[in-house]
Formats: C-alpha cells, structure tokens, sequence
C-alpha cells in the first residue's frame, strides 16, 4: 500500500536548489526583459539603411514586447502540460533562431517576423515559467527570490548597452544580430537549471492515480450494465454528458476564467493595461533622444547603463522592503506608489536639456522602474495566490500585449509630428501617473471592502454558532422529556390523585 502522505504535493522549500532555480530564473528573465531594450542601440543605423521613419522602426520592440506578453496564454498551458524546464529551453532555441534569421532580412517586414514574433514568442516561453517556477520553490521567501530573479533585467541591460554598441561598431547591425542570436541560446542552459519540485513523489502519485483510475472503470462497468438494462437513461447519453463535462474542466485547469470574477485581479488588470502605455516607451527612445540632442553613440548607451546599474540595486532592495512585516500586508499601495513615482521621472524629463540632467533622469527612472518590476508579478500572487497563479500571468499578459504593443508606436507618432521627444515623455508620465491613483484608490476600497465582507462572515458565523447551541439545547430538553415520559407516568398520576383528595 502507498504511503499516507504519498500523491500529497510538497511543501516550498524555501531554499537549497531553489537558489539555482533563482540562478536560473535570473537568466531567463534578464534576457526576456533587457533584450528587446537593448536593441534600440540599432535603431538609428536600421531606420537609416530602410529609409523608415520614427514610428515604423518602433514597431520592432513593440511587436517583440506585444508577442512576449500576448503569447502568456500558450505559455502557461505549455507549463501546466509540460512543466518549465523544457518549455524554456525551447524557447531558448526559438530566440536564437529569430536573431540568427533577422540577419539576413531584407526588409523591414521581416524584421517585424523574426525579431519581432519569434524571437518575442521565445521571450515568452522564457519570461512566464522562470516566474512560475520561483512561486513553486519559496513562499516565506517569495518577495526576496522575485526581487533577485528580476534584478537579471538590469544586469543584462547594462551588459547588453555597451556590448551592443561594441557589436554594432566591428560588425555592423547583421553582424551583431548573428551573435545575439548565439548568446541567445544561453536560455537553453538557464532552462535546464529547473529541476520539476516533487520529483520523488511523482512515481507513487502515479501509481495510486493509475489504481484509482481501474478502479473507477470497474464500478462504471458495473454501473454501466445497470443503467443499460433500464429503459429511462440512455447509456451514451450519459457518456456524452460526461464527456462534455470533462472537456470544460480541462480547459479551466489550463486558464481559470473565473478569475474575471476576481475583484482584486480586475483592478489589478485595468492598472496593468493602463500603465503598460507608457512603461516601454521611454527605455526604447531613451538612446535615440541622447543621440538627438548631439550627444556621441557611446554616451548615449551609457545612459541605459546607468539605469540598469541603478535598476539592479532596486530591485532586490524593493524585495527585501515588500518583504518586511510593514509593507507586505499592504503591499498593493506601495506599488501604486512606485508606478505614480515612475509616471513622475517622465513628466520631469523634458527639464533635462543637458547629459548630466540626462544622467540624473536616467537615475531616478532606474529606481523607479525597477521598484514596479519587482512587485509586478509578487502583487498578482499576493492577490489570486499561488494556485491560480499560472492562470492569471496568462490572462494577465494576453490583455497587456495591447497597450504594450501600441506604447512605443504612439510615442514615435508624437515625435514625427511635433519633431520633439518632450511630449512623448509628458504623454507617458501622465498616463502612468494616472494608473497609479487609479491602483491606489481602488486597491483602498478593495481592502475596505474585504474588512467589511470578512466582518459580515465572522458575524453570520457567530449568529450560526449560537443558534445551534440554542437548537441543540432544544433538542437535548425535548430528547429529556420524551425518554421521561412513560417512566415518569405512575408518579405523574399519584400527583394528581393528591391534589384531588386535598392535603
């Protein structure tokens, strides 16, 4: 016989091989995030070469990013079917084989093919399970793992900035997009780092499956025959219901769409797709702004490497806070906080005419971007939890690719009408700035409104309590009385007897 505590799923270990799965994780989603901004290095030399203007060249890291957020769905039903591990080397070898590909295009369709939807559908596949995996190896430690797993996004930034323009200067832009394309294929490795949670239970769990599974079929025979023999219930009509029925569960297990029924996931979600208009933009025009106002290339990429070095101590620092007794109860404000502080570096961006303002913007937007991007996905796990976690980053990221794929083109449209990057950083201060009020009021009466809902319950729960005490004395006096009664008749009697005759 199995053991009592086979099939049961273990525990997160909090620790152990679960800081190689960080390693991992870290790899992963470093390139996942950091790749489709270092490209902007390019943009001015393949804007050049195609003779496109601002907003058709931004369609490259838009597409890449869109595909990235709008594959979210494929993604989670791939890692619930076959687990992160292989779903991310795949991806890995579907990166390198768009970059290697977008060195031989010809036009600037192609591009939007190979750099854009398929490098950006092997970014998903590596994006969402290093995420997924890192909730099914820490709970105690979850906010601290998240935070150093995204500080893979700045370090991979500020590795690729002058890695990029060194590529681009000895090989030239079909040059350095061969060799991204091999460094690429490092996902694969970072892949092979997430070793499934549970292994050791997976036999057992089988094996009482499979035996659970033969016994069912028995008494369904059994139950079969039965029902066949009876005119009313047809058989196959059974089976069709059932059928049907299995068929719905399969595709809820996948994506849980009774998570739209979600209070805080739809608040969540409006914020999200809100902010995403004007979360990208800036990175991917940052460069090519520095290069309009006459600074040199170099300088200019350095800028991206301030914010990445900036954006790497963030990130696990904003970790550790969430992490604290203080700010995790609540931490769905102090996001709130760190998009409306985001929206701000931009709308103060305009007032930097020179490099040093440059560079103190390119500070502060560091700071503030990686506050947003280590509580991005722990604030969604704090609101859904981990089980419907793998759900909800699908759900999530299909409704995002929208915003994420009309920010950056919106953004070059404002640069080739008005001939000034300015109002494309106003446009996306103001959009973020109002997606944090908007995620801070909500979020105020969500938690409002969760205080009163659990006081109604506690209340209704106390009110059951008494009244089934109250029933259960009833019960036990009327269960007293009626065991008395026949026992008790003769002396019932001579009572009577008694007050007739008189004293």
């Amino acid at each position: 016989p199995a053991p009592a505590k086979a099939g049961r799923a273990p525990g997160p270990p909090d620790g152990g091989w679960g800081w190689v799965v960080v390693f991992g994780a870290f790899v992963s989603i470093g390139f996942a995030y950091a790749f489709p901004k270092g490209l902007a290095i390019f943009f001015k030399e393949i804007q050049n070469f195609f003779g496109t203007s601002y907003s058709e060249i931004a369609w490259i890291s838009s597409i890449m990013l869109a595909t990235t957020y709008g594959a979210g769905p494929i993604s989670s039903i791939l890692v619930n079917r076959y687990g992160s591990r292989p779903v991310v080397m795949f991806g890995g070898l579907l990166c390198g084989v768009g970059m290697i590909s977008a060195s031989f295009c010809t036009s600037i369709v192609q591009l939007y093919i190979c750099v854009g939807f398929i490098t950006g559908f092997g970014l998903a596949l590596n994006l969402q399970p290093s995420v997924i995996i890192i909730g099914k190896y820490f709970l105690k430690r979850r906010p601290i793992a998240n935070g150093l797993a995204m500080a893979g996004s700045p370090v991979m930034l500020c590795t690729l900035a002058p890695l990029n323009q060194f590529l681009f200067d000895n090989f030239g832009w079909r040059g350095s997009f061969l060799i991204l394309g091999a460094i690429l294929l490092n996902c694969c490795v970072a892949g092979a780092l997430f070793r499934p949670i549970g292994a050791g239970t997976a036999a057992v769990k089988t094996q009482v499956i499979e035996e659970g599974k033969d016994a069912l079929k028995e008494k369904t025979t059994k139950d079969g025959l039965e029902i066949s023999s009876s005119p009313d219930v047809p058989m196959e009509n059974k089976r069709e219901e059932e059928g049907g029925k299995d068929c719905f569960e399969k595709i809820n297990q996948y994506l849980d769409f009774s998570l739209f029924k979600h209070r805080g996931f739809l608040i969540y979600l409006i914020g999200n797709v809100l902010m995403f208009l004007g979360f990208f933009a800036p990175i991917v025009f940052l460069a090519p702004y520095a290069k309009h106002t006459g600074i040199d290339e170099y300088s200019a990429a350095f800028l991206l490497s301030i914010l990445a070095m900036v954006d790497m101590v963030a990130r696990p620092a904003t970790g550790i806070i969430a992490n604290s007794r203080w700010v995790r109860p609540r931490i769905q404000y102090f996001f709130s906080f760190a998009i409306a502080f985001n929206g701000a570096c931009h709308l103060l961006c305009p007032l930097a005419s020179s490099y040093t303002g440059l560079m103190v913007y390119s500070g502060f937007f560091g700071l503030a971007f990686g506050m947003v991007c280590a509580m991005l996905f722990e604030t969604l796990m704090d609101l859904v939890g981990a089980a419907r976690f793998t759900s909800a980053v699908g759900l999530v990221t299909i409704a995002e690719c929208c915003t994420i794929l009309l920010g950056p083109p919106i953004g070059g449209i404002l640069i080739d009408t008005f001939g000034d990057y300015k109002y494309m950083f106003i446009k996306c201060g103001a959009v973020m700035v109002l997606a944090g009020t908007f995620l801070f009021i909500m979020n105020y009466y969500n938690y409002r409104t969760l205080a009163k809902e659990k006081k109604k319950r506690k209340t209704k729960e106390e009110d059951l309590k008494s009244a089934r005490t109250e029933s259960e004395g009833r019960n036990n006096l009327n269960k007293d009385s009626a065991q008395g009664g026949p026992e008790l008749e003769p002396l019932r009697e001579e009572g009577i007897k008694k007050e007739i005759n008189g004293p």
